[in-house]
């Protein structure tokens, strides 16, 4: 069991912390995130030392300007279908805070009796309830701060997996199914760019799209793999010549062996976001240039690319009912933590048994904060360009237990009639 951050005062583990109660959500939108924002909010209205549960606008910039709606006075009704509608329904921010961002919004959360404080997030997150935590413990203020998983990249540190991937998972492998369907009806060379700049979860989860030995994706390429360009067009030009056809799933934040974004490295004009980073998602630049490789050197005439971009995040009716379920749990979980328990840090979902089980665990912040997880190597295939068996048996049970499959026409072909 963990111990509570600051135990300057013995008592506190036998008296009840009495406030009121903020959660807010950060980063990017996910399919099943209001599931964790009404798993807290409903969890935290049966304990009767909270005097009031408060939501955040727009994440950690809405604490600094004290944009809260009272969720105490939500009906249970349109909570739930809320948790059943994709994207952040308290909205998100990028706001990275720093310490004297958070100092700014630990003064705020006095001001308004906040006690515990929950915050749905990825790696920054994390970070931030680690920092606030701590000033809190500084000051001697009796507050609970709790991080709850969220990201469709799947890079929490500790974690099995996270509340969100399985959803966006279950998006991209559908959508594979689709592009392969459509690439058989009318063959060449399909390129599609998916969501992941350090790790290559989400792109590898399109190899579930395959059933028959000739589907595609062909080949999956992943930021934990150096690219080359020209082993890409070997690769290329031998899975073409031996079905006519070929599938990429490429991540976006492919990289060379010294580290150089593939992106950057083929673009002549790079867009970069506010944290400096090469701008990666929605333009399309990537598939492209890839494209016009393979036209260019291979001289294949049908080649196309889509970059995926925003959709896969939020994407409306294309969620899994396991991580819909599991999305709430981690927020009743986080709430039972900090009011029975008392204790501070980040939620953590485990997969105790070979089949498939999630438990959940409470572990210091500071293992999870600001940490990126990448894929374990026995889940890549030692050419570069798939994924292996143990990764599709990881992820398979993580997009549904209603996942779809296609089916092809089994009747005999006609005998030609020569003469």
């Amino acid at each position: 069991m963990l111990k509570p951050a600051w135990t300057g005062n013995a008592s506190r583990l036998m008296s009840r912390l009495e406030g009121k109660v903020l959660v807010a959500q950060g980063g990017g939108p996910t399919a099943v995130i209001n599931q964790s924002i009404v798993g807290v909010t409903l969890e935290a209205r049966k304990f009767s030392q909270v005097s009031a549960v408060y939501g955040a606008i727009h994440g950690v910039r809405g604490i600094l300007e004290e944009d809260f709606i009272d969720l105490t006075r939500e009906t249970s009704n349109n909570l739930e279908q809320v948790a059943a509608t994709s994207s952040s329904a308290l909205m998100s921010t990028r706001d990275k805070p720093d310490e004297e961002y958070c100092a700014r919004m630990f003064k705020v959360m006095q001001k308004h009796d906040i006690r515990y404080f929950f915050y749905v997030g990825g790696n920054d997150s994390s970070d931030t309830v680690r920092i606030v935590n701590e000033q809190a413990e500084a000051a001697r203020y009796d507050f609970r701060a709790i991080h709850i998983p969220k990201t469709i990249d799947n890079d929490l540190a500790v974690n099995d997996h996270c509340p969100g991937f399985g959803s966006a998972a279950r998006f991209v492998a559908q959508a594979f199914m689709g592009l392969n369907l459509d690439n058989r009806a009318l063959p060449g060379v399909l390129i599609g760019v998916v969501m992941g700049r350090h790790a290559g979860f989400l792109t590898a989860a399109s190899a579930l799209a395959r059933k028959y030995v000739d589907d595609g994706p062909h080949l999956v390429y992943v930021p934990e793999r150096p690219f080359s360009i020209e082993k890409f067009l070997a690769d290329v030009d031998r899975v073409y010549k031996e079905h006519g056809r070929c599938i990429v799933a490429v991540s976006e934040g492919i990289q060379d062996e010294k580290g150089e974004s593939i992106a950057g490295k083929l673009a002549k004009e790079v867009e970069r976001d506010a944290h400096g980073n090469i701008q990666l998602s929605g333009t399309g630049a990537l598939g492209d240039l890839l494209g016009d490789e393979v036209k260019t050197k291979l001289k294949i005439k049908r080649v196309r690319s889509d970059t995926f971009g925003y959709l896969q995040r939020s994407f409306l009716g294309v969620v899994s009912n396991r991580d819909a379920r599991e999305a709430r749990e981690v927020g009743e979980i986080a709430v039972q933590y900090a009011m029975w328990d008392n204790v501070d840090g980040s939620v953590v979902i485990r997969r105790p048994v070979l089949n498939y089980s999630a438990s959940y665990d409470l572990v210091p912040i500071r293992e999870v904060a600001a940490k990126t997880r990448h894929m374990p190597d026995d889940f890549l295939a030692a050419d570069g360009n798939h994924v292996t068996p143990a990764f599709l048996g990881y992820c398979r049970p993580l997009v549904g237990s209603d996942f779809p499959e296609p089916h092809r026409l089994r009747a005999p072909r006609v005998p030609k009639i020569r003469g």
